[in-house]
């Protein structure tokens, strides 16, 4: 693990594996337990285990499946984006369907995988989070992309024209709407700044400054704000950064 890569505090990342199936709890322990970036600190056979579980003693990443009994896996991702937002929550689920998808992003997951996804991917989604990212499967992020551009993800309605400077919304300025149209394009902080002739640095000033206004937490929830109030520019997809 290069030093970019080193989660917040150094040492192995501390996570949390919530699923309702013991031989899959007992096998993602021993894969992850192969991994010196990653160390399972506990399991929880449910939300509600995994809630009080973080209570207690809050990891640095929570694992999490989707559907279990008693409380499942979207309910406690809500709450726990609620009452722990600096613990991220990786969905880890056997089903992709988009309205999971939807409603696991709209609950505050920071990353999505199914369970074909290999260990270097988990491990990738585990410390993406870890650094306070979003990670999507592949295909789900395609998806994703797809339905915001269709209009159909989280209550969007098909966008219509981009908005007169001016009546920009939660008080954007026209730059940052620019960074908001191409980070919903897809573009990484990097190809930001190459296309608007600024510092990375800078870029990430604007986006600092878009999260605060929006209220928003990641890049996921931004692409689905881009689209809703008609910032986005669906003729550029792109992947995710």
């Amino acid at each position: 693990m290069s030093a970019d890569e080193q989660p917040r505090g150094g040492g192995p990342v501390r996570v949390l594996v919530v699923d309702d199936l013991r031989v899959v709890r007992e096998g993602l322990q021993m894969l992850l337990g192969l991994l010196d970036s990653v160390e399972v600190v506990g399991v929880a056979a449910d939300g509600q285990e995994a809630i009080e579980h973080v209570t207690v003693d809050p990891p640095d990443v929570v694992l999490m499946d989707l559907h279990m009994p008693r409380l499942d896996g979207i309910e406690a991702t809500r709450r726990l984006a609620v009452s722990h937002p600096q613990v991220p929550v990786v969905v880890l689920t056997t089903l992709s369907d988009d309205q999971q998808v939807f409603a696991a992003l709209q609950a505050g997951a920071r990353g999505y995988l199914t369970k074909d996804a290999g260990a270097a991917q988990i491990e990738d989604a585990i410390l993406t989070a870890a650094r306070g990212q979003a990670s999507l499967d592949p295909d789900v992020q395609r998806r994703l992309l797809d339905a915001l551009r269709a209009g159909s993800a989280f209550g969007v309605s098909s966008p219509g024209p981009a908005p007169l400077p001016g009546a920009l919304p939660d008080g954007l300025t026209a730059r940052e709407a620019e960074v908001v149209q191409l980070i919903a394009a897809g573009h990484s902080n990097t190809e930001i700044a190459a296309e608007l002739f600024v510092s990375t640095a800078t870029v990430k000033t604007h986006v600092n400054h878009i999260f605060a206004k929006t209220g928003l937490r990641d890049r996921a929830q931004l692409v689905a704000y881009a689209y809703r109030v008609g910032l986005a520019e669906p003729e550029r997809p792109g992947p995710l950064t």
